[in-house]
């Protein structure tokens, strides 16, 4: 009994566990940026959006007031049964 509650207790903790990954997109001949935009979304189970699903280039551009792009990265947190993607602006 003890080792069935332990599985059980050691599948929950690693279902729940939220690891961010960042991949990197994209980069401009311009330099390095001190401002940041960011634009998500979410989906349950990676298909199905969650409300709006605006994640774009021009979206995280425009929450940073960025006008020169710089880099452009992509940021993926998986949680149980729901993803957030996010498109990370940097630039002036």
């Amino acid at each position: 009994m003890k080792k069935v509650l332990f599985g059980t207790i050691l599948v929950l903790a690693l279902s729940l566990a939220s690891c961010a990954t960042t991949y990197p997109l994209t980069a401009t001949s311009n330099p390095v940026g001190s401002k940041m935009g960011q634009a998500s979304a979410t989906y349950l189970f990676g298909i199905l959006p969650l409300g709006s699903a605006d994640m774009g280039i021009y979206a995280a551009a425009k929450n940073g007031g960025i006008t020169k792009i710089s880099t452009v990265d992509m940021k993926v947190t998986p949680l149980l049964f729901i993803t957030t993607i996010s498109t990370v602006v940097s630039g002036e």
